[in-house]
């Protein structure tokens, strides 16, 4: 009796949904096909990007399939929670390029009511987990892994192979630069570029 006195039925809960995967794996794609539903909803929507992603445009968010929404580039995750008052949805792509404190932007957006939709690369091309990713994965109520096709075996892919060979981590591409593939080709890939 105490407890349901004193239960505030009014107390709006967020959650954090993080969708990930490989390269041309309709990561964004699925970003964009649950804030177009939240828009038709007449939920308030505010969808962010990293200030360094400007490979299709700076103001929106495209997939390979150029489908697109209209987005805010911001240089930092701290830029967010300015600019995501009254929202009921924040959308965030290519969380991998930010810094370690997406994390706590997501957590506080989630905790103040906000539900948050996050894609992003889970690996970068050498197979390791990317940047803030693994973080927002742990601490998010629903995770949502997406595969592209191997280029190679025609099974899941998984990873995305570089096939330049520039080191930086952070490398904006395409399919010029890059290929999703399985397990066992991307492992077959890096040794055979170990021999060349």
């Amino acid at each position: 009796m105490f407890l349901e006195n004193n239960v505030n039925h009014e107390e709006k809960f967020g959650w954090i949904e993080v969708i990930c995967g490989s390269m041309f794996s309709g990561k964004t794609e699925e970003l964009i096909r649950r804030l177009k539903r939240a828009k038709f909803a007449k939920q308030k929507v505010e969808i962010f990007k990293p200030q360094i992603d400007t490979r299709y445009d700076e103001e929106h968010v495209v997939s390979h399939d150029e489908n697109l929404i209209h987005s805010t580039p911001v240089p930092s995750a701290s830029n967010i929670p300015l600019m995501a008052h009254d929202c009921d949805v924040v959308g965030i792509d290519e969380a991998q390029f930010f810094d370690d404190e997406i994390v706590n932007v997501c957590n506080d957006l989630a905790n103040r009511g906000v539900r948050v939709i996050v894609a992003g690369l889970d690996m970068d091309f050498k197979g390791k987990p990317f940047g803030p990713m693994p973080n927002l994965m742990a601490t998010a109520e629903y995770v949502t892994k997406v595969h592209a096709v191997c280029t190679r075996t025609g099974n899941l892919a998984q990873f995305s192979f570089r096939k330049s060979s520039n080191n930086n981590l952070v490398m904006l591409g395409e399919t010029d630069e890059y290929e999703p593939l399985s397990r066992a080709a991307y492992y077959k890939a890096i040794k055979e570029e170990k021999l060349n």
